[in-house]
């Protein structure tokens, strides 16, 4: 019990530091002189990465106590590190400042599928990052609608919209954390081991609750669909997952889960023709509705082709770049080869696609969902560190073997830690710094450590005399 209790100060004490350094290396508005005087970047940064190892690590200790076994204390403690990443500033990345944005435009009448928030102007378009100020909106007319009523009280307030929309995230993180046992139960994985994966995991905290990212929301929703069809109402998930979907498309994968767990209840012949029908006709209908309620048109299908940034580490974009430089002697430009990857990695993941459906029957749908997510992201022209966690939640659900969850949270650790808290590239010497954080982080927590075993084993004795 000492040790449980230790780790999850020592992970509230990491997530202190985060935010305490995100005031001097956050991704700070512009504009505003209060935070511009608290902007003290080396400091922070050091801060960030000091208190990112500390997380990480009290994660890993939690996750090896066997005491730990308790979902409810699961959830205390995912509040207990959440809480000082609510009062920090936005943080590893600038998107809540182009969610604000494209709110405004809606409530201003602007067409976001055919503009940027350059087309907004003034203080709330200057927040956000040069290379997507002429972007259009890259998000469903769920998000969209989201949006815009959330800007709509705010005015002029920046702050108010960004607690606004990090409540929003929170939200979504809580969904996904009150649906994910059940997922878990339905599965055969204890609850406790996939709250811990999927809900206490650093990249979830700094990304969903620090950077306050749509994809909670749309995580939550895909999970609460899933929950629902395992509890056998497959039209309630279905409405889930299509709400999903009109956030981030991606989500829309989860029907063929929904369908597939439908048709394994259902008598008689041809179950999945029959259910996925029957899916198929639902969602159908609800993206209609939901888009003629958004009222923003059906521009969010052009957007799927949204452009992504130039310098994306994504494994298909790394590998058209690198083939650019190698032939560009033979006239062979980078358009062409970014292409030829990127099609090439279409092609990988419906490998995958196809291979988890020839082995569904051993897998499992939530398996399977897990695994197309993420060959998804991994084969993708774009990669964000968060993108992960679409897949993660389904696969901490149904992955009962103890190598796949560890593998899962070492890449989960190795991501939390490849992004800088203002979002932006690193530089050598931003990287000094955090590695010198990162193994500051790494000692006070070995000291803690080393602490709290001998004080736990004194505990021994006693309890056996008793």
């Amino acid at each position: 019990m000492l040790k449980d209790h230790a780790a999850r100060l020592t992970g509230f004490a990491g997530s202190c530091l985060i935010a305490l350094g995100g005031l001097g290396a956050g991704a700070l508005p512009v504009g505003i002189p209060f935070f511009a005087g608290l902007k003290h970047v080396r400091i922070g940064l050091f801060a960030v990465y000091g208190g990112l190892m500390l997380l990480l690590l009290a994660w890993w200790w939690l996750g090896r106590l066997s005491a730990a076994g308790d979902t409810r204390a699961m959830w205390r403690t995912a509040a207990l590190w959440s809480a000082p990443l609510l009062v920090a500033p936005p943080m590893f990345s600038r998107d809540v400042y182009s969610y604000l944005a494209q709110g405004l435009m809606l409530g201003d009448g602007m067409d976001v599928y055919r503009a940027g928030p350059s087309a907004l102007g003034g203080f709330f378009a200057e927040q956000v990052p040069a290379i997507w100020q002429h972007t259009p909106s890259p998000y469903g007319p769920v998000f969209l609608l989201t949006a815009q009523l959330v800007t709509a009280p705010i005015g002029g307030h920046l702050l108010t919209g960004v607690v606004a929309m990090r409540l929003l995230a929170v939200g979504g993180l809580a969904l996904l954390a009150y649906v994910l046992p059940t997922l878990a139960t339905s599965a055969g994985v204890p609850p406790h081991k996939a709250v811990w994966l999927a809900v206490l995991n650093p990249l979830v905290l700094i990304h969903f609750v620090g950077g306050a990212h749509n994809d909670a929301l749309m995580v939550g929703l895909l999970a609460a669909g899933l929950a629902a069809a395992v509890r056998n109402r497959p039209l309630v998930a279905t409405l889930l997952i299509v709400a999903a979907g009109l956030i981030k498309a991606p989500a829309v994968l989860g029907l063929v889960a929904v369908a597939v767990i439908w048709a394994s209840r259902i008598d008689g012949r041809l179950p999945r023709l029959r259910a996925s029908a029957a899916v198929g006709a639902t969602a159908a209908a609800a993206t209609a509705l939901l888009t003629q309620i958004a009222g923003t048109g059906y521009g969010w299908i052009a957007a799927l082709d949204t452009p992504i940034s130039p310098q994306n580490l994504s494994l298909t974009s790394v590998l058209g770049r690198w083939t650019a430089g190698l032939l560009r002697e033979d006239g062979v430009g980078e358009v062409f080869a970014l292409n030829l990857w990127r099609w090439l990695g279409v092609l990988a993941t419906l490998v995958v696609a196809g291979l988890v459906w020839a082995c569904l029957d051993r897998l499992g749908p939530l398996y399977g969902l897990g695994l197309v997510l993420i060959a998804l992201v991994a084969f993708g022209p774009a990669l964000r560190p968060w993108y992960l966690i679409w897949g993660l939640a389904p696969l901490a659900a149904a992955a009962g073997h103890r190598w796949v969850r560890r593998a899962l949270a070492a890449v989960c650790g190795v991501m939390t830690l490849v992004v800088l808290p203002d979002g932006f590239a690193v530089d050598g010497g931003e990287l000094l710094l955090a590695t010198l954080g990162g193994l500051a982080g790494c000692a006070a927590f070995l000291v803690v450590r080393l602490a709290a075993a001998p004080a736990a084993d004194r505990l021994v004795p006693a309890r056996a005399a008793r």
